[in-house]
């Protein structure tokens, strides 16, 4: 079982369910709202349990971002029409037991850092 709150404990979420996969975001977007790199994993929507009073904000027709209205942590991400949702990986509680497998949206990329731990990369 993998769970998770935001920094101010009003919205948790669970998933009994093995997460596809665990990614980097490295989108303008993703910076803009996390303020760096985002980490996360996905899992089918009826696999994820949320509680607790989410704010959806669709910075593009594309996806929508959900976050805390209280203490602004950034926990989800879900892009329209899909049957998934990305949980942020920073959000969970203890160990996650997984390991990133790619870096998405690099060409995006902040000039302060580089990545060089051999991980698959996608522009």
């Amino acid at each position: 079982m993998i769970r998770g709150s935001c920094l101010c404990g009003d919205i948790r979420f669970e998933t009994a369910a093995q997460p596809q996969a665990a990614s980097m975001c490295h989108c303008s977007q993703c910076r803009k709202q996390s303020g760096g790199i985002w980490a996360s994993a996905d899992v089918h929507d009826e696999d994820l349990a949320i509680t607790g009073p989410v704010n959806w904000f669709e910075a593009t027709a594309k996806a929508k971002r959900g976050s805390c209205p209280r203490c602004g942590s950034f926990l989800f991400w879900k892009g329209t029409g899909e049957d998934t949702t990305s949980f942020a990986l920073g959000a969970v509680d203890g160990n996650s037991g997984l390991r990133v497998e790619k870096h998405i949206f690099t060409a995006s990329k902040g000039d302060y850092y580089t990545l060089a731990d051999g991980v698959p990369q996608q522009d």
